[in-house]
């Protein structure tokens, strides 16, 4: 059954690079970011704090997004996204409604983001 299990993990975020290409192709490298790196890579992520078997695909998937996306793609467009995320923090700041308020998830969500866009960006990346 662990087989099995390992495989469907392995087809999840194979099946979402596949998108990506095809998301590529027809809207252009910013939407396929986006896609599979701004929603998949950081759900996957998550995922991966509390369930093994996603974290061991872990280095497989950031290994495939960077076989995908040059290093100058992926600096432009985590440093867009990034921007984007303090731009979307700044305005939530103007709005300010305790109810809304989850700096726990807001902290875990940055530190996530953070710790994608470091194996992303890094010189090698360590699978072993």
């Amino acid at each position: 059954m662990e087989q099995t299990t390992e495989r469907r993990w392995y087809e999840v975020w194979k099946e979402q690079c596949a998108a990506a290409e095809s998301i590529r192709l027809q809207y252009g490298v910013g939407s396929a970011f986006d896609y599979v790196v701004g929603e998949k890579l950081l759900t996957f992520a998550n995922a991966a704090e509390e369930h093994p078997e996603f974290a061991r695909e872990l280095p497989q998937f950031v290994s495939e997004l960077r076989r995908m996306f040059t290093p100058e793609e992926i600096e432009e467009h985590l440093a867009r996204i990034e921007r984007e995320r303090l731009q979307r923090a700044m305005d939530a700041m103007d709005v300010y409604d305790p109810e809304l308020d989850d700096l726990d998830a807001s902290t875990a969500e940055a530190r996530r983001f953070e710790f994608v866009k470091e194996m992303l960006a890094a010189p090698t990346l360590g699978t072993s």
